[in-house]
């Protein structure tokens, strides 16, 4: 049984939502998001929440009930507040800037790797060894963050490489002599 399904998703003032169906559409001051709920789930909309309950007690509508109710709430804090990953580069040489649409990174090959910002999503380097990826949509901005920390990830030996701010590596030690 969900206990994260049970609770009722509450819609906060300057936010609209409405439920068509199987849709689910979410619109605030920062943009708009919708979300096709599966059809094991049955979702309303009463007394200013959203309420999601699994249509069936099999096992595939209790794990479909949790995480229609989490993404549902992704979308009203998407349109609310917004979200935002860090990404710290570690190396000697290693950086980043935005130019235009793209992200140039420096990342110690022998060549700039030029990343496409796509659209929804805004990055900014605050300083050269920092990159700040936001948006409305979770998933987005998560894929986002993963996608350019794949283009280096950090390795154990040096540290050196693209990880997410706060993120534990750990470190190996070298062969001794």
């Amino acid at each position: 049984m969900s206990r994260i399904g049970k609770r009722p998703v509450a819609i906060p003032s300057g936010v609209t939502a409405k439920v068509d169906g199987q849709r689910v559409s979410v619109k605030g001051a920062k943009g708009e998001l919708s979300f096709t709920v599966p059809e094991d789930v049955a979702v309303k909309f009463e007394n200013g929440a959203i309420s999601v309950d699994p249509r069936t007690e099999t096992k595939s509508a209790q794990a479909m009930w949790g995480m229609a109710r989490s993404i549902i709430s992704n979308l009203v804090t998407g349109v609310t507040t917004g979200y935002e990953r860090r990404l710290e580069i570690t190396g000697v040489g290693y950086k980043a800037a935005v130019q235009g649409k793209n992200l140039q990174l420096s990342l110690g090959y022998s060549h700039d790797i030029t990343f496409a910002i796509p659209a929804g999503v805004t990055i900014t380097t605050p300083r050269p060894v920092e990159i700040a990826i936001a948006g409305i949509d979770k998933r987005q901005v998560g894929q986002v963050a993963a996608e350019i920390r794949g283009l280096r990830p950090p390795e154990p030996y040096k540290g050196k490489g693209v990880k997410y701010a706060g993120e534990f590596i750990f470190r190996k030690e070298g062969k001794k002599k």
